[in-house]
């Protein structure tokens, strides 16, 4: 067997389910206390923040909305990864990845929402407007619903993963809209101040706070995902379990 088989191999057997419950059940609670002590910095260092000039102490809903934000598409980006790996490479996790995924990635982007709403008052005097951004944001978090809804209809877990990963991969067009909206139409909402070629346009005090608490939601998402990922293994090994106990008992 030549070296490039063996590590394909190799890889392929990582990426078993036994495998895996043996790695993340030790892994899960160092990476909870890792995120734990960078949200608790992270919340610190926002808190001490000043206050803009503009927006006074609103700004502060800047640490939860924007990392929330970011996360949404962070985590249907990870989904639609993993819909490539159900159709494409048949990864035996890749379906669980993606449902182990939606749910969290659901919960992030109504954090999104809900806190823009409560940041969006203040400064352009509505709860809601039907911006580019807002509106693209709310269709991500249906999407989230459907597949969340699409995942609890279909019993046959090999239809219902060809059709998560047919719709993910189908809604993925959604994120550029997200991303670029603010470019492509007159939005209400600025134009990216982090994610720049020519670097960051926001002032250190804002920048470093926002930062760590993008890697605090990002270490929170991959410990709630891999936890996720755990469980969906077990829930499929005790339905298959009961499956056997039931045409064993259907035989005798």
């Amino acid at each position: 067997m030549s070296e490039t088989a063996i590590r394909r191999a190799s890889l392929w057997d990582f990426a078993n389910p036994t495998r895996y419950l043996a790695i993340a059940g030790p892994a899960i609670p160092w990476l909870a206390g890792v995120t734990a002590l960078l949200l608790a910095a992270g919340l610190w260092m926002s808190f001490r923040a000043p206050a803009d000039y503009q927006q006074g102490a609103t700004v502060l809903i800047m640490f939860i909305h924007v990392p929330a934000a970011w996360l949404s598409m962070f985590c249907y980006g990870v989904m639609s990864v993993s819909a490539l790996g159900t159709l494409v490479w048949r990864h035996p996790l890749a379906d669980v990845s993606l449902r182990a995924a939606a749910p969290v990635g659901a919960v992030f982007t109504l954090l999104a929402l809900v806190t823009g709403s409560l940041w969006g008052k203040p400064m352009w005097g509505a709860w809601w407007v039907w911006d580019a951004r807002l509106t693209s944001v709310l269709v991500l978090f249906i999407i989230y619903l459907g597949l969340l809804a699409l995942a609890r209809a279909i019993e046959d877990p090999a239809t219902a993963a060809r059709a998560l990963a047919v719709v993910t991969l189908v809604g993925s067009v959604n994120l550029p809209i997200i991303k670029f909206s603010v470019n492509w139409w007159n939005t209400l909402h600025q134009p990216a101040s982090v994610m720049r070629m020519d670097g960051p346009k926001m002032d250190p005090a804002f920048l470093y706070p926002l930062l760590v608490m993008a890697l605090a939601y990002t270490l929170f998402f991959i410990t709630l995902h891999a936890m996720n990922m755990r469980n969906e293994i077990l829930r499929r090994r005790i339905r298959s379990m009961r499956m056997n106990a039931a045409r064993e008992a259907g035989g005798a």
